[in-house]
């Protein structure tokens, strides 16, 4: 009875909100003129809890980088002014994108639906989505990905996060046999079952997950809320962490207008703006007033907020919980060790050779994007010593010449090493494994994270 009274709640409340917007349509201005060096993008509508981060959300996936922002979500009413470039930083004046821009946000957009707002699982059955939690540990994604691989499992995207001790990733899979989502219940299940006992490991005081389902999710906002959930933001005491690398962020009472004020400083980087809003947003906060400057190398956002029941931040522990759940969220997605990208044609198994090869050359992965496009992977991986001693170059030169030199290519700092003419004779023990040419043009792989 409960569960029915709810889904007609749910059917009311849909209803409402679609009547809300048909009197209310949202308004989207596009401005290329008014600003020397962006696209100023400017989005008015009813307002709601969460219709925020799902503006920041689209123009985050589009791999815009917000350069400032003003919210303002007082009363009734949301409005929202963005300054966005392209990854070059120029400014956005392709036709295509504006128009997706005007549908996603417009009149006839569904951002504001309750599929979006969910943040849960859409249908689809063309991959089975794999949510994972645990210890970190060195050589982690190698045994998850060893596994997967023996269970004849593809995975053809991927998103890995390690912070303060923790893992979360969530994987996109294929069965082998049929090239879409796994149907057999027991492979399932077996799947489930032997991927907690590899992320469980040999520590028992905190708890492991995996979580499967058919369909696709918010794969950014999904990790910020399984760290959340397992509490990656709280440290230990005397963890060594050096204060001076963490961010900025400050929270005050604003007690005539009783808002609360964070501050936010902290070396700039994209997507910051998104990982702030996720996180404030899923601690059940509203944004009421905000302003973000990101020009610069240093970042600065200001934001009045207050609980999603009226009240602002109440005493001095939930002022402390605040303060590390965004610096949690800042911290997740910085990219600790050496950037390197791989380009060749995917495969079952890829993916566990080679982050075995990291593991066999003591590297492992703080960080990894895994991606298939028209049967070629290209993935991002962020590597370090697993003892915590700097990237050995040597090393680095051994696993490249492992997998093959143009296909694993070092980005970012150290510098990028210097090619060896002569290919390692251990490269050709693998056979068809790793092609020997690029498939893909380096200059156009980026991440974007």
């Amino acid at each position: 009875m409960e569960a029915t009274m709810s889904y007609s709640q749910n059917i009311m409340d849909d209803e409402y909100e679609k009547f809300i917007r048909r009197m209310n349509p949202p308004r989207v201005v596009i401005d290329n003129e008014s600003c020397k060096n962006a696209t100023v993008i400017q989005v008015d509508s009813a307002n709601k809890h969460g219709i925020l981060l799902e503006v920041v959300q689209i123009l985050t996936d589009l791999n815009f980088i917000i350069t400032k922002a003003y919210i303002c979500s007082d009363g009734g009413w949301f409005m929202d002014v963005f300054n966005v470039t392209n990854q070059e930083g120029n400014k956005i004046t392709e036709e295509p994108i504006l128009d997706y821009i005007m549908k996603s946000l417009g009149p006839d957009s569904c951002f504001a639906s309750s599929m979006r707002r969910s943040v849960g699982v859409t249908t689809g059955m063309d991959h089975t989505s794999i949510e994972l939690i645990g210890s970190d540990r060195p050589g982690l994604l190698s045994e998850v990905s060893a596994v997967l691989t023996n269970l004849r499992c593809n995975v053809v995207n991927a998103e890995v996060w390690t912070h303060n001790t923790r893992a979360a990733a969530i994987m996109q899979v294929t069965d082998d046999e049929t090239g879409g989502a796994i149907a057999d219940a027991e492979k399932l299940s077996m799947i489930k079952k032997l991927l907690c006992n590899v992320l469980r490991g040999s520590n028992k005081s905190r708890d492991a997950k995996t979580l499967l389902s058919h369909g696709v999710t918010h794969t950014d906002r999904r990790l910020h809320q399984l760290m959340f959930a397992d509490r990656d933001y709280e440290r230990a005491t005397g963890d060594g962490s050096d204060d001076k690398e963490r961010p900025n962020v400050n929270v005050v009472n604003w007690q005539d207008k009783d808002y609360s004020v964070v501050t936010i400083r902290c070396k700039d980087r994209p997507k910051l703006l998104f990982d702030t809003i996720c996180t404030l947003t899923d601690m059940q906060y509203v944004v009421f007033h905000g302003n973000v400057d990101t020009e610069g190398p240093e970042a600065y956002q200001e934001y009045c907020i207050r609980h999603i029941d009226g009240s602002p931040v109440k005493s001095d522990a939930e002022r402390q919980r605040v303060i590390q759940c965004l610096e949690a969220a800042i911290e997740r997605r910085v990219s600790e060790g050496l950037k390197l990208e791989l380009c060749t044609t995917d495969r079952v198994g890829l993916l566990s050779n080679v982050t075995r090869i990291f593991r066999e050359n003591s590297l492992t992965v703080t960080r990894a994007e895994v991606s298939t496009r028209a049967g070629k992977a290209l993935n991002t991986f962020y590597v370090r010593d697993s003892s915590g001693y700097p990237v050995d170059t040597k090393i680095i030169e051994s696993v490249r010449q492992t997998i093959g030199q143009t296909i694993l290519r070092v980005k970012g700092s150290p510098e990028e090493l210097n090619p060896v003419q002569q290919e390692s004779p251990t490269r050709f023990l693998f056979g068809g494994l790793f092609k020997s040419r690029s498939f893909c043009n380096f200059g156009s792989v980026r991440s974007y994270s």
